[in-house]
């Protein structure tokens, strides 16, 4: 075990220790008198003095020394009561540590973070024997504070599960505490005076990978868009690994590919994820997986056990794995013997005598007549009592019952369902409906084929009929024979020797059964009576973009054979399309669906073929089928991993391995059915219902090591195509009992030159024969190999979904840089801003209905998208016209404005137009975004600003405004202000629509928004007073076009009067902005107004453009160049601070402090002016 290192010195203990082993810091000691079989006398005495003291349960007889060169401190680290035990440690130090110490130049420095590094061992020793941390609730509790605390996270964000660990810079490692949350990855460490602090989102991961250093032999390497961090030195690394992969696969696939991911029930809270969930869910999958098994499907049980095999007439150990609706076994040693019990083909669940042959056995007995006896089951009777409540509710949905008055010679009786006048016999491997059943049917369902198409479009051989037929009919006494010792029913024992009779090709009468059987599509069909025809009648004659696509398709399909060149084989593929596009709109239909479903239809009923394309396309080829494809490209992607692992010379050899990975995706699409004579693709297709996606694996590489020679010859991408389209379609199969039919690519080949036939029976026995040559993923059928493939599928799916994120990102930007003066650099951050606000209100808010989610299906444009509340935050971490506590309101009126379509989200595009403006448009581009912010759509009667005493139009300017001027001159600007409007007038851009005019309300926003912009400026006052006089000559306008609109204009005597009665400057009780209207005017000036103004004050876009360009303190300050790089960096340093503020309820209260500070600060400044602003009751 690990001790806390304490100072000893070396000399006073040499007497008591030997050394067995040393190094440059490290010493392994052995205490004397332990295993030395001799008589030395000091063993004799250190022995006797162990004993004497009763010191042996406080002395391990076998410790190590931390020794810094040049010191006669050692510092004990480990110790052990073995040899073996304590051999362990110094591997451990050998391989982590020693290598590592090297980098440090200070001896101090390596004393520090060995001790370091062994304390924090220490306390994951502790935590590491409970089999769950939150099973230690104190250590747990003062990790999460330490979490909270260092990282500063919403309550939402929760902590999953901690190690320590070391993070290396450099060369130079860091040793912290690693912390696993549901949306981040975070490391803390304080070493040596130094704090370092690591966030990374779970979402910006691109790679996640085990890699080795000259300094260390494992370590975890994360790799995001800008950086690679390596974090080494676990106690448990696999462990650590299996969990990251774990944590980044459920919240990419939850945040980015909602379209083909369902979570589990138990995930589909983010925030009651735990470490068990975790785990448990990864053991669902691999359940799943491994018996191909649907989605929705959870496990319950898993037990050890034996089950008794009467084939090799004895107990076979395995496992029992019980679920909802499903008993299934797999055997310990690989591919001995599998079996899956649908509970609906259940009878009973009985439990057997407890004897000392058979202990804690139970029998599980099925209705073809066979018996599985399990035995050696722990908690048999809890076992037993879930099962017996299992198999009643399964048998309460789908009721049931026997009919033992027919039995057919393979001892499987009839059955009967009550929901559906139907018997399906699987003794002879024939479901045959009742006379009555089918004439009930015909009245009210569309007319569905009666029978597999191949049959009724028989194709005879023109080649040696006799021969072809004779190894046909050898095949099937071949399965006739295995029928009656292993079973024929969805509950045979599967084992080796099945696998070896469908690698030889399963017979054309039994194909379509067997398919059935395999993929457990049987038990759907069983269970779901009526189903398909009330799809087909739903479904038919309905015309959307999916039936479009079908029917074009539907030609397309297998055009080469007979039964697809009329209209019966046609509309049996129209009706199987079209139905399952009803029955799963998120997947509706995909190409390659068709040549599949055609093969189905051929070898299969119409409704059979219907539920076999269910198997495949919802269990069996998962997230295959969709929008985007992504299994099938997370398995391109796997294939590529197996190409360069098996293949190192050809993947050498080629500058792009996912070239090869690339031409084989319809290998993978369509089951080789597209690219192979159908006679011999029906073969792989075999191996796939028997053997899942492992059999397209193993072929595609099979196919590859064919053709490495001359694909290493290959000189690009369409040599390499045409040489393994050509291999391909000179695959042959001697077996088959029809003719061949021609393939899709005959005219890759070359007719001059013959080339060599393939044939595929030995293509497939080839790669099954050489599968101990595989990588440890493919070798044999067992637990172990569907294991690896579902964590490699984990592993690169991360990859093609960041691939995806980074195609719609580079698309996004394509579109966007071109409009906007941006550096495509700053606009690479801002994407990533953008992004990371949408991603933070995924995290840790319920979802609103106005914000969904992630959108993969939309395009580029669209699939990122941000409310107001989440466009704010941007607006004050990356706007230049900051305005305090005003900012917020500003942010909505910009938000409203670019919110076009009025659904309340604004796309990336429209953020970054707005801020463009902002930053590189010239002067007359930045007022006029200004001035819309300030009329409608933009600025509403329901605006945040409601509280403003200007709210409605309160402004008089009735009486003269005169500027105070330094020389005491007055100059009144009614004469230039008429002129103006005509020049204005007579220049306005006829092309350009005209905006509409601004009220006096909104004029008074627009000029407070102005006021706030200018704050703490270093030219602040200067632009007040410019701003000051810009107000009151736009005022003076408003009022004149207020006069010139009513039904009594100004006379011109009026005007002198008023200009008379001005007195030559303002005194300094009258210079106030927000005056009342008896402290600035006299009662003859109030005599002088008019009565009632009449017409409306408005004033233009021109008006205010025109007024701002005669102050150059203001053209300098809407022209100065602004640098968005710094903006960009504290947006990222400070984006999630901002999103917690908000959350933990800080925000809003500072948000109201400020804004009062900021009015009466603003008052303040606004009464220094030398204009007075009049305000009427």
């Amino acid at each position: 075990m690990w001790l806390k290192p304490e100072e000893v010195l070396l000399k006073n203990a040499l007497k008591l220790w030997v050394t067995q082993k040393s190094s440059c810091y490290f010493i392994l000691q052995r205490r004397r008198g332990h295993g030395e079989g001799g008589g030395r006398l000091t063993g004799r005495l250190v022995g006797a003095l162990d004993a004497v003291l009763d010191s042996s349960a406080r002395v391990a007889p076998f410790r190590i020394l931390l020794q810094v060169p040049g010191s006669q401190v050692y510092s004990p680290i480990a110790c052990g009561a073995t040899l073996e035990e304590i051999n362990q440690h110094w591997e451990w130090l050998e391989q982590n540590l020693l290598h590592t110490l090297s980098v440090f130049d200070n001896k101090e420095d390596i004393a520090s973070f060995v001790k370091g590094k062994v304390k924090a061992l220490i306390a994951e020793e502790t935590s590491s024997r409970l089999a769950e941390q939150e099973e230690d609730p104190e250590k747990f509790r003062e990790a999460l504070v330490k979490f909270e605390t260092r990282f500063n996270f919403p309550e939402a964000e929760k902590l999953i599960t901690y190690y320590s660990c070391c993070c290396w810079k450099g060369k130079v490692p860091r040793q912290g505490w690693l912390y696993l949350s549901i949306n981040h990855l975070c490391f803390y460490s304080f070493f040596l005076g130094k704090e370092l602090k690591l966030i990374v989102p779970w979402v910006d991961i691109q790679k996640l990978e085990k890699t080795s250093n000259v300094f260390l032999t494992a370590t975890i390497r994360i790799t995001t868009h800008s950086k690679e961090r390596d974090f080494s030195m676990f106690l448990n690394l696999e462990e650590v690994f299996k969990i990251m992969e774990q944590l980044a696969d459920v919240t990419l696939r939850r945040l980015l590919d909602n379209e083909g991911f369902e979570l589990d029930p138990d995930l589909q809270e983010p925030s009651q994820i735990t470490k068990r969930d975790l785990e448990a869910r990864a053991q669902n999958e691999f359940f799943r997986a491994f018996f191909r098994l649907p989605r929705q499907e959870k496990l319950h049980a898993v037990v050890d056990c034996s089950l008794w095999t009467p084939f090799s007439r004895c107990h076979t150990v395995g496992r029992m794995f019980a679920s909802d609706s499903y008993i299934c076994f797999a055997s310990k040693e690989d591919g001995c013997c599998n079996v899956i019990l649908p509970l609906r083909e259940v009878v009973s669940i009985e439990k057997m005598e407890d004897t000392s042959l058979l202990p804690n056995p139970i029998i599980v007995s099925v209705r073809s007549k066979m018996a599985f006896q399990f035995i050696e089951l722990k908690d048999r009777d809890d076992l037993v009592e879930r099962l017996l409540l299992r198999l009643k509710q399964v048998h309460a949905d789908h009721p049931v019952h026997y009919d033992t008055s027919q039995d057919d010679d393979m001892m499987s009786p009839v059955f009967h369902s009550t929901s559906m006048c139907s018997d399906h016999r699987f003794g002879d491997l024939e479901m045959v409906s009742s006379q009555n059943n089918e004439e009930s049917e015909k009245e009210k369902s569309p007319q569905l084929h009666p029978e597999a198409l191949r049959a009724v479009f028989q194709q005879s051989s023109s080649q040696s009929p006799d021969s072809r037929m004779s190894r046909e009919q050898i095949k099937t006494s071949l399965w006739n024979d295995h029928f009656v010792e292993y079973g024929r029913t969805v509950c045979m024992f599967r084992t080796e020797k099945i696998r070896k009779l469908v690698a030889m090709g399963i017979p054309e009468s039994l194909r379509g059964r067997l398919w059935l059987l395999f993929s457990d599509a049987v038990t759907d069909l069983a269970s779901h009576p009526g189903y398909y025809g009330n799809l087909v009648e739903e479904s038919m004659g309905k015309c959307c973009l999916v039936t479009e696509e079908i029917e074009r398709d539907l030609h397309r399909s297998l055009p080469e054979h007979p039964a697809f060149q009329n209209e019966t084989g046609i509309a049996a593929l129209r009706r199987v399309l079209t139905a399952y596009a009803h029955r799963n709109p998120k997947i509706g239909y995909c190409q390659s669906m068709n040549i599949l479903t055609s093969v189905l239809l051929l070898y299969a009923k119409e409704e059979e073929a219907f539920w076999l394309l269910v198997a495949v396309c919802e269990r069996m080829l998962p997230d295959y089928f969709n929008h985007r494809v992504i299994g099938a490209q997370v398995d391109q992607s796997v294939f590529e991993e197996l190409i360069q692992e098996h293949l190192p010379d050809l993947a050498g050899h080629l500058k792009d391995p996912s070239a090869l990975a690339s031409i084989s995706l319809s290998w993978f699409l369509t089951l080789f059915l597209s690219i192979m004579p159908l006679e011999s693709a029906v073969n792989v297709v075999d191996c796939f219902f028997y053997d899942g996606i492992k059999a397209i694996f193993q072929l595609g590489l099979a196919v590859l090591e064919a053709n490495a020679e001359d694909l290493c010859g290959s000189k690009d991408d369409g040599q390499a195509l045409m040489i393994l389209s050509r291999f391909l379609d000179h695959i042959k199969n001697e077996d088959s009992p029809g003719p061949p039919i021609g393939s899709h690519h005959t005219f890759f080949s070359d007719d001059q030159e013959p080339y060599p036939v393939t044939d595929i029976a030995d293509l497939i026995r080839d790669s099954y024969e050489r599968e101990s040559e595989w990588p440890v993923s493919l070798q044999k059928f067992g637990g172990q190999s569907v294991e690896q493939i579902e964590r490699m599928r984990c592993r690169h799916r991360i990859r093609v979904l960041q691939g995806h994120e980074d195609t719609t990102k580079q698309n996004v930007l394509r579109v966007v840089t071109p409009e906007v003066a941006i550096l495509p650099e700053d606009l690479e951050e801002l994407y990533d801003l953008f992004k990371r606000e949408h991603m933070m209100s995924c995290y840790w808010e319920q979802p609103q209905p106005v914000a969904p989610r992630h959108d993969p299906s939309r395009p580029y444009a669209e699939q990122y998208r941000i409310d107001a509340r989440q466009f704010a935050h941007l607006f004050q971490l990356v706007s230049p016209w900051t305005c305090g506590a005003h900012t917020e309101i500003l942010a909505e009126r910009t938000f409203r404005l670019l919110d076009d379509n009025m659904d309340h989200l604004i796309e990336f595009k429209a953020f970054v137009s707005c801020l463009d403006i902002m930053y590189n448009g010239e002067m007359n581009e930045k007022i006029k975004l200004l001035y819309r912010l300030h009329i409608p759509p933009a600025l509403t009667e329901n605006d945040q600003d409601s509280q403003s005493p200007l709210k409605n139009p309160l402004l008089s300017t009735s009486r003269p405004l005169v500027f105070g001027k330094s020389n005491g001159d007055a100059i009144d600007y009614q004469k230039q202000l008429k002129q103006m409007i005509k020049d204005l007038a007579k220049e306005k851009d006829k092309a350009e629509t005209e905006l509409p005019k601004m009220s006096q309300r909104e004029f008074i926003q627009f000029c407070k928004t102005l006021y706030s912009m200018f704050h703490e400026d270093p030219e602040e006052n200067n632009l007040y007073q410019a701003i000051a006089t810009v107000t009151t000559l736009l005022l003076q306008i408003g009022e004149v076009g207020q006069r010139s609109s009513s039904s009594g204009s100004f006379s011109q005597e009026g005007g002198g009067e008023l200009q008379a009665s001005a007195p030559p400057c303002w005194s300094p009780e009258q210079d106030s902005v927000f005056a009342d209207s008896d402290t600035g005017m006299s009662p003859q000036d109030s005599r002088a107004l008019p009565e009632e103004a009449e017409g409306e004050w408005t004033v233009s876009l021109e008006h205010i453009l025109a007024s701002l360009l005669t102050e150059q303190s203001l053209v300098n300050f809407f022209e100065k160049p602004l640098d968005i790089k710094s903006k960009l960096e504290n947006a990222k340093i400070n984006q999630y601070s901002l999103k917690n503020s908000e959350l933990s309820g800080q925000s809003q209260p500072e948000l109201k402090q400020d804004s009062s500070l900021l009015r009466g600060r603003a008052c303040h400044t606004k009464a220094r002016t030398t204009v007075s602003w009049a305000v009427s009751p």
